[in-house]
């Protein structure tokens, strides 16, 4: 399994990414990168023939709890510590710009 990927292609990801790579890395990363391939060619060959597309490999539940209305806290306890506000809100520093 091995000759898919070569040093000069590490380089240039590597270079692309702007990462500075020794000798010792980038060696170590055509390694990783080649098994990874070796083993997509692997998963290719698989017959996914009749297997429905999944999300997960394996089932899921909802762990949430049920979204159920609650009193909230009132307006002066909750705006209590806030290091600025306006009226019953939270001022925040603008973040969209004209």
């Amino acid at each position: 399994m091995g000759g898919r990927i070569e040093t000069r292609e590490v380089e240039q990801v590597a270079r692309l990414a702007r990462l500075e790579l020794s000798a010792e890395e980038k060696e170590r990363m055509r390694e990783q990168l080649d098994r990874i391939l070796g083993y997509i060619d692997k998963l290719r060959r698989l017959d996914t023939e009749g297997v429905p597309p999944t999300s997960h490999a394996v089932p899921m539940v909802n762990v949430m709890r049920e979204d159920e209305p609650r009193p909230c806290l009132p307006p002066q306890e909750m705006l209590a510590n806030a290091p600025d506000r306006s009226g019953d809100f939270f001022r925040v520093p603008r973040i969209i710009e004209d």
